[in-house]
C-alpha cells in the first residue's frame, strides 16, 4: 500500500469509528422512507467512495463533511421525487455555518434518536441493543459483552428489531415532550452503559475507549441543559465525572494497569472532581437513585487522601443500599470488595464464595482477580494463585494479563 492510499485508509477508519452511528442515525431520523438496512447501505457506499476518490483527488479540507454530502446524494437518490423528506442532514454543521435556533426542546441530533430509539413499541433489551448499535456504533461482539448476550443472540434481537421497523413502519422521530419523561429512565440507563463501556471497554485492545466516554458526558449534559433532564440526570453527570476524573492514574509509567491501591492520587483531575461535586449537590432533594448511591461512592473514593484512609465504611454501606434499589451480582461482588477493607472480612469472602455458585460470575475475570488478590493480602498464596491462574483464561486484554502476572510472580516469592 502506498504513502497516499495508507493516510486515506487511516482516516476513513478514524473517520469511520467516530461518524458512522451519527450518519446511520441521521438517516434514520431525518427520512421516513429509509429503513435501518438502506441506511446502513448508504452509509457504507459513502465511506467506500471516500477510499475510490481521496487518493486521486487528495483528502477534502472537510473529510466528514464530504462523507456527509456523498451519503446525503446517495439518500436523496435513492427516494423518489415527490416523496416526504423532512430536510436531510439538514442540522448538520457541514461547513461550521451558523445554525438555526429550533424550537425542540432536545436539540442535540444524537440525542434526539436516542430518546427516538426508547420508544415503547420497543421492549427495554431492544431500545438498548438498537441504541447501542445505532447511536454509538458498538460492534455486535462489545453489545453481547456488555449485556451478558452472546453474539448469535444479539444478531437475532437485531434482525427481529429491523423486521419489526419494516413491517409496522415504525419512524424515529422526535417524541413529543410530554412523552420524554417517560422515556429518560432508558434513556439514563443507555448513558450509563455507554459510560462504562469506555471505562472498562469490553472489546478490541484498549481498556479505557475515551471517546465513549465523552459521548456519554456530551449527550448527558445536553440532556441537563435542555431542561428535559431531572436530579437523577444530575447523579449520573456526577458519577461520571468522579469516574472520569481518575482516568490518568490507572496506568502506570510503563503504561501498565494499576488498581486503585496503586494509583498516584496527585494524578487525579482535581478540576474535575470539584465540577463533579456541583452536580452531586445538584442531584440531591428528590427520590434516589441507583445513580446517587454510585455518584456517592464515587466521590468519597476521590476525596480520600491514600488507600487506606478511604471511608470503606460509607461505602459499603452505600453499596448495601445499592444492592436493596439494585440486585445484581456484580454490585454484590464490590459490595463485599467493600465490606473486607472496612474490616468485616469474614462476610467478604462469604459473600464472594457464594457468588462464586453462579456459573456467569464464576466465568467472570473480576471475581476470580478480586479472590486472588484477597487471598494474596490474607497470605493465602497458593489459594491466590488458583485464582489468579483462572483468570488468564477469563480475559483478552493484555494488559489485565500483566496486571494479573504481576501478583502471581509476587505469590511465588512469598515463603
Amino acid at each position: 500500500m502506498c504513502e497516499v492510499t495508507e493516510l486515506v485508509q487511516q482516516q476513513v477508519d478514524r473517520l469511520y469509528k467516530s461518524h458512522y452511528g451519527k450518519m446511520v442515525s441521521s438517516l434514520l431520523y431525518f427520512s421516513q422512507s429509509i429503513d435501518v438496512e438502506t441506511a446502513e447501505d448508504l452509509v457504507q457506499d459513502a465511506f467506500a467512495s471516500a477510499l475510490t476518490h481521496w487518493p486521486e483527488e487528495g483528502i477534502p479540507a472537510n473529510p466528514a463533511g464530504w462523507i456527509f454530502r456523498v451519503c446525503r446524494n446517495k439518500a436523496l437518490n435513492k427516494i423518489k421525487q415527490g416523496e416526504k423528506v423532512r430536510g436531510f442532514f439538514e442540522n448538520e454543521d457541514f461547513d461550521a455555518v451558523e445554525k438555526e435556533v429550533s424550537e425542540s426542546p432536545i436539540d442535540d441530533q444524537q440525542l434526539k434518536l436516542l430518546f427516538a430509539c426508547a420508544q415503547q413499541d420497543f421492549s427495554p433489551k431492544v431500545q438498548v441493543v438498537i441504541t447501542l448499535k445505532y447511536v454509538i456504533n458498538l460492534k455486535v461482539e462489545a453489545i453481547a459483552k456488555i449485556l451478558g448476550m452472546t453474539i448469535d443472540g444479539v444478531d437475532k434481537l437485531l434482525l427481529r428489531a429491523r423486521q419489526k421497523i419494516r413491517d409496522e413502519n415504525i419512524l424515529f422521530t422526535e417524541p413529543d415532550l410530554y412523552f420524554l419523561k417517560y422515556r429518560l429512565p432508558i434513556v439514563h440507563k443507555i448513558i450509563y452503559l455507554i459510560f462504562n463501556e469506555g471505562y472498562k471497554s469490553s472489546w478490541g485492545k484498549e481498556i479505557i475507549r475515551e471517546e465513549l466516554c465523552e459521548d456519554a458526558l456530551l449527550m448527558n449534559k445536553a440532556l441537563l441543559e435542555s431542561g428535559v433532564g431531572n436530579k437523577e440526570t444530575a447523579a449520573l453527570h456526577a458519577m461520571m465525572l468522579f469516574n472520569a476524573a481518575r482516568f490518568k492514574a490507572r496506568f502506570g509509567n510503563s503504561g501498565e494497569l494499576l488498581d486503585l491501591e496503586e494509583q498516584d492520587r496527585s494524578l487525579w483531575n482535581k478540576e474535575l472532581i470539584i465540577y463533579a461535586s456541583k452536580f452531586l449537590s445538584q442531584s440531591q432533594g428528590g427520590a434516589i437513585s441507583s445513580y446517587h448511591y454510585e455518584a456517592s461512592i464515587a466521590y468519597l473514593h476521590c476525596m480520600a487522601k491514600d488507600f487506606k484512609s478511604t471511608d470503606w465504611v460509607s461505602i459499603s454501606k452505600l453499596y448495601y443500599q445499592l444492592l436493596q434499589n439494585n440486585l445484581n451480582p456484580f454490585v454484590e461482588m464490590n459490595y463485599a470488595i467493600a465490606l473486607y477493607y472496612s474490616g468485616q472480612k469474614e462476610k467478604a469472602f462469604d459473600i464472594l464464595y457464594s457468588l462464586q455458585q453462579k456459573p456467569f460470575l464464576n466465568q467472570y475475570y473480576l471475581l476470580n482477580a478480586a479472590l486472588g488478590k484477597l487471598n494474596f493480602s490474607e497470605g493465602n498464596y497458593t489459594k491466590a494463585k488458583s485464582y489468579l491462574q483462572a483468570t488468564l483464561h477469563q480475559t483478552d486484554s493484555q494488559l489485565e494479563k500483566e496486571y494479573v502476572q504481576k501478583f502471581m510472580a509476587k505469590s511465588e516469592t512469598q515463603p
